[in-house]
């Protein structure tokens, strides 16, 4: 079955069960919501540096990287978890312009916004639905099939990849950042 996803394809070589073994379920709900725990009390650190350094370095472009600003970056993170959220749903999400969420104060509504609407998401699914395939029907027609829990896993480690950016742009403008990575959690449980 062709997911649209090269990784999923490649794994599936490697997942389908042999005749007669059922496969267990690897993700469940209460793992994945933590993990979305995890991922936004990081975001959280970032949040309170970005905070922390002046409004124009906050808008200001650095060269080299995909979505130029601090500003941006953020804005994209919460933009990828809504869209992903709504596309499991089956509904359309309308990406939020940064220059509508001019400051750190404003990108922390937005993060508490799609937060929750992704544990209500998370709320209504079962241990067995998270890992079943759903169909995933985009605005521009194509179809990709794969797991909730492979499209939350999908959306978290893109936060932290973003993050790193986030950290790496907050060293060149002058800002260097605390320690952002889960490590620094306290409670993993």
């Amino acid at each position: 079955m062709y997911s649209g996803f090269p990784a999923i394809d490649f794994l599936e070589n490697f997942l389908t069960p042999l005749p007669g073994c059922e496969r267990e379920p690897v993700f469940t709900v209460d793992g994945i919501r933590k993990f979305h725990s995890w991922t936004h009390s990081c975001l959280t650190v970032v949040l309170d540096h970005l905070s922390t350094i002046p409004a124009s370095d906050y808008a200001r472009e650095v060269p080299g990287f995909g979505f130029p600003t601090l500003r941006e970056q953020v804005i994209h993170i919460f933009n990828c978890e809504g869209f992903w959220v709504h596309a499991l749903q089956g509904l359309t999400y309308h990406d939020r312009n940064p220059a509508g969420y001019p400051s750190v104060a404003d990108a922390r509504l937005l993060q508490r916004e799609i937060s929750e609407q992704t544990l209500a998401y998370l709320a209504g699914l079962t241990d067995q639905q998270i890992s079943s395939n759903t169909e995933l029907r985009f605005p521009d027609g194509e179809l990709a099939v794969c797991t909730p829990a492979f499209v939350i896993h999908h959306v978290l480690t893109h936060a932290f990849h973003h993050k790193g950016q986030i950290v790496a742009m907050c060293r060149v403008l002058g800002h260097p950042a605390p320690d952002t990575d889960l490590n620094r959690l306290n409670d993993l449980t």
